[in-house]
C-alpha cells in the first residue's frame, strides 16, 4: 500500500484509469497495519487493516469485487477504512423513486442489498472483506457485528445508540447515525457500514435514506467531541476487531 503525501482528488480522478487491477495498492495515501487473529483450532492468516483516505467510489467497489473473486482459502481478511467523494448508491433491488433530487451528485447502482444511501467526505466508511465461512459468521452475524461495533464506540463517547429490528443501521433518538449494507459472494463479504462523523448531511434530504421517507440523520460531531474521521477510525477499530473476530 503506497504512503506519502495525499494526492489532490482531481489528480486521483484522472489517474483512475491507470490504476492496476487487484486489491488497493492504488490508494493515494494511507497506512497498513497487520493485526494477529486470535488462536483457533484451524490456522488462519492475519487480517489487515487498511486506512485508505479519500478514494473514488467506483474504483473502490470494483477493487472489492476483484479481491473477493480472486481470494483463496489462505488469503488474509482485510478491513478497509476510508472516505468517498459525494455519491449516492442504490442497492441491487432499490427503487429509483427514493432518489428525489440528486442534483450534481452522481447516482451509482451497485450490488449490495438495501435501498439508497449517501457517501461523502466526513463520513467514515468501513468495508470488511471477510471469509465468512472461515470466520464462522453468517450474514446476520456480520451485520450485527458492524452495528454493535458502532453502538459500543458510541457508548464509549457517552452516546446511547441502538439498532432496530428490520431496519439495519444504528440510531440515536430515532435519527440514523450509521448505515449498513453487505454483499456476500463466494462465502466472503464486502461493502459494509458508513458512520457519519462530521459531514454535510444536506444530501440525505435529496433521497429517502435507506428507503424511509423523512428519516433524519445525525453524526458524531453533533453528539460528542469527535469531529474527525481519523479520530473516529482509531476509536472504532478495537470494537470492529472484537465483534468481527470474537475476541481479538
Amino acid at each position: 500500500m503506497s504512503a506519502g503525501e495525499p494526492v489532490p482528488l482531481s489528480e486521483r480522478t484522472r489517474a483512475d484509469d491507470q490504476r492496476p487491477e487487484g486489491p488497493p495498492p492504488w490508494t493515494a495515501s494511507g497506512t497498513d497495519r497487520m493485526t494477529a487473529r486470535p488462536r483457533t483450532a484451524r490456522p488462519v492468516p492475519p487480517h489487515i487493516l487498511r486506512d485508505l483516505g479519500l478514494v473514488q467510489y467506483e474504483p473502490t467497489w470494483r477493487a472489492m469485487q476483484r479481491f473477493t473473486d480472486e481470494r483463496g482459502p489462505d488469503t488474509p481478511d482485510e478491513v478497509w477504512l476510508l472516505e468517498h467523494p459525494p455519491v449516492f448508491t442504490l442497492g441491487m433491488n432499490a427503487s429509483r423513486d427514493h432518489v428525489l433530487a440528486p442534483g450534481d451528485i452522481p447516482v451509482v447502482q451497485i450490488d449490495r442489498g438495501g435501498q439508497v444511501t449517501y457517501h461523502g467526505p466526513g463520513q467514515l466508511v468501513v468495508y470488511p472483506l471477510i471469509d465468512l465461512r472461515r470466520a464462522g459468521l453468517g450474514v446476520r452475524d456480520i451485520v450485527t457485528a458492524l452495528e454493535r461495533s458502532v453502538i459500543d464506540y458510541a457508548a464509549e463517547l457517552g452516546i446511547n445508540a441502538e439498532c432496530r429490528r428490520g431496519a439495519p443501521g444504528v440510531y440515536v433518538q430515532g435519527r440514523k447515525l450509521a448505515s449498513v449494507g453487505i454483499r456476500v459472494r463466494r462465502g466472503a463479504s464486502y461493502h459494509g457500514t458508513a458512520l457519519n462523523v462530521r459531514a454535510d448531511l444536506e444530501p440525505f434530504r435529496r433521497i429517502n435514506p435507506c428507503g424511509y421517507p423523512g428519516l433524519e440523520m445525525t453524526q458524531l460531531a453533533d453528539l460528542s467531541p469527535v469531529d474527525s474521521v481519523s479520530v473516529a477510525a482509531e476509536g472504532l477499530k478495537p470494537h470492529l476487531l472484537r465483534h468481527l473476530y470474537r475476541g481479538s
